[in-house]
């Protein structure tokens, strides 16, 4: 099973929250994704790797649920703070993989810090040369920013949907036409929320990772050894003929498919012996329960005070929020926010989902349970049909709908007789930006409201 959970790293006065996930047994492996991904990208991975180690797969800063490092951080700052990480959880050595820009912050971390590591795997490593570092100085990242109308959310869906089929995505010409083009909404989705959980924070990580300097470690350096390989379809596999000469320990190749990659990964990571690490730290006012009832197996974000005795449930279509009070804790109910999905369709009677709140309330120590208003309006016109579509337009659907709910009561009667008073801050586009992504998140939001209708009524 994969766990998920977060720590507090602390440095030159700064605190930040970085979560991470959590799978297997054994010797540690550092996993660290590529940009402008988080750690779920891994959880299949985690679970084949899990047989051999303990894996362990931060979001880095700015990404995922991750605190972003403050100012403006370079290669050094994301390297630095894989270490950071890592001292916090109370691991001294491990071995590493990483992916594409994942690996570009791993080899920086081991030229930096090579004690702390036993051997690693690199999936694509890039060498660019000054005229691709120009170009993409140029276009490769432009400002992301919510906009008042989500704009903003047809520019994403385009850039992602053609970062399959053009390689640099902006270069749509033959000549950087890619071999594994797809128009699958389910894996664009995937990265658009990622992207839509770091904002303009994915400039600074991504931005640090493209500016590092492409040199591996020196050929006499001592470092641990290290595997670099990518496969067919890989825009960087050309790549591997630009590292030039390495370190005694360290090789690279090209394989022929993602599974090779793996397979040849995986088999070289585990030639080197890595200890064994003992319990890992974890922060105490905000985490994941593995909850068990009808219907219902997986983790439940919670966060708040541990030790209150109120236990606070948000809306249909909302989440837990994300500065609580002392007196409480909350939850992201299932199908809503960080929490999982119900295993089949979520239920619209209230039993299901009350033996879960019941179960939630006995793991987390509350004998008080506090709801909060039920929006008004009918539950199949209030939470329409949001799963992700060919062209993206569940996106600009789900922004209109967060609008107009500021605007009216219900929202979908946009009439003078439905008109509400609202404070025009909370039509400023950051604002807009959390409800949005807090609906896009909300995969049980009518079941949950005809759940609690039902409750009412009994």
């Amino acid at each position: 099973m994969i766990t998920r959970h977060f720590i507090d790293v602390e440095s030159n006065g700064n605190k930040r929250r970085v979560h991470y996930r959590l799978s297997g047994s054994g010797p540690v492996l550092l996993m660290v994704h590529q940009s402008p991904r988080s750690s779920k990208e891994y959880e299949p991975l985690m679970r084949k790797w899990g047989k051999y180690f303990t894996c362990i797969a931060p979001d880095t800063p700015g990404f995922g649920q991750s605190d972003r490092l403050p100012g403006t951080p370079d290669i050094n700052d994301y390297a630095d703070a894989l270490i950071e990480f890592l001292d916090a959880l109370g691991v001294k050595k491990c071995a590493a993989y990483g992916f594409h820009s994942g690996g570009i912050i791993l080899v920086t971390a081991v030229k930096r810090h090579a004690n702390h590591f036993t051997t690693l795997a690199i999936g694509g490593y890039a060498i660019w040369t000054p005229e691709e570092m120009e170009l993409f100085s140029q276009q490769y990242l432009p400002e992301f920013h919510p906009s008042k109308y989500g704009e903003h959310l047809v520019w994403l869906w385009s850039r992602i949907l053609e970062q399959s089929w053009f390689f640099p995505w902006f270069a749509a010409d033959n000549q950087h036409r890619l071999s594994v083009a797809h128009a699958d909404p389910l894996r664009v989705d995937a990265v658009v929320r990622e992207m839509l959980d770091a904002g303009n924070a994915y400039q600074f990580g991504y931005g640090a990772v493209l500016r590092a300097p492409r040199d591996i470690p020196a050929v006499d350096a001592d470092v641990p050894p290290c595997l670099i390989s990518a496969y067919q379809g890989d825009p960087l596999q050309d790549h591997i003929d630009r590292l030039g000469e390495l370190p005694p320990s360290w090789s690279a190749r090209k394989v022929a498919t993602p599974d090779d990659h793996q397979h040849h990964s995986l088999a070289h990571l585990r030639q080197t012996e890595t200890p064994v690490t003992g319990p890992l730290n974890d922060v105490t006012d905000e985490g994941f329960i593995h909850i068990e009832s009808d219907g219902f197996d997986g983790l439940i974000h919670w966060c708040g005070n541990p030790a209150a005795s109120t236990l606070v449930l948000h809306a249909p279509g909302r989440a837990a929020p994300r500065k609580t009070g002392s007196d409480a804790v909350y939850i992201d109910m299932a199908g809503h926010g960080l929490s999982d999905d119900w295993q089949g369709q979520a239920p619209t009677d209230w039993s299901g989902w009350a033996n879960l709140v019941e179960a939630c309330a006995k793991r987390l120590g509350t004998d008080d349970v506090r709801y909060e208003t039920l929006p008004a309006g009918e539950a199949d016109l209030l939470y329409p049909d949001l799963s992700p579509d060919r062209f993206g337009s569940y996106l600009t659907k789900a922004w209109q709908i967060v609008r107009a709910a500021e605007i009216f009561e219900p929202w979908y009667e946009a009439t003078a007789a439905h008109a509400v008073p609202f404070d025009p801050e909370n039509l400023e586009p950051h604002m807009l930006a959390e409800r949005h992504l807090e609906l896009l998140n909300a995969r049980a939001a009518k079941e949950y409201h005809l759940a609690l209708q039902n409750r009412q009524i009994r």
